[in-house]
């Protein structure tokens, strides 16, 4: 299982390629933002930038807080997005703890990264990543090593 991380963004140059590529592809919009993954300046120009994109929580607590199931776990981490089953509450971008479910102010439909992976290919400057995500067995064994430290 992989999902997308942005491990490189000290290469960033605000381009916002990724955010343009994940509109497009994947919510068949041309606007950024109805993009799974958001570029902020960290506070300037010079200072760089951030990717806000979903951290692929697994238990996703906007699965939990979904009250129709349109949002659902993902095996590895992350979630999957029924649109359809979707009632527009905005509980799951409340749930988030790292603020990476939008709703969308003018259709109130949730955006979330579905960890597809094709806005890497978009970023000049290589920043993003689909990288690999242990196993359940692998996160047990690490969950289990680390109290066992303790």
């Amino acid at each position: 299982m992989k999902v997308l991380r942005a491990s490189r963004m000290e290469r960033c140059i605000g381009c916002y390629s990724c955010a343009l590529a994940c509109a497009r592809l994947v919510h068949r919009c041309l606007s950024w933002r109805h993009s799974g993954i958001r570029i902020r300046s960290s506070g300037g120009l010079s200072t760089g930038f951030d990717a806000q994109v979903c951290l692929a929580c697994d238990p996703a607590p906007c699965v939990a807080a979904c009250p129709t199931e349109a949002f659902s776990q993902r095996a590895g981490g992350g979630v999957k997005v029924q649109r359809g089953l979707c009632i527009r509450c905005g509980a799951c971008a409340k749930a988030c703890p790292v603020q990476a479910v939008w709703v969308d102010p003018e259709s109130l439909e949730p955006i979330v990264c579905i960890h597809c992976g094709r806005c890497t290919t978009f970023c000049p400057h290589a920043c993003l990543e689909m990288a690999d995500v242990p196993g359940s067995a692998e996160k047990r064994s690490l969950i289990g090593n680390a109290l066992q430290k303790r």
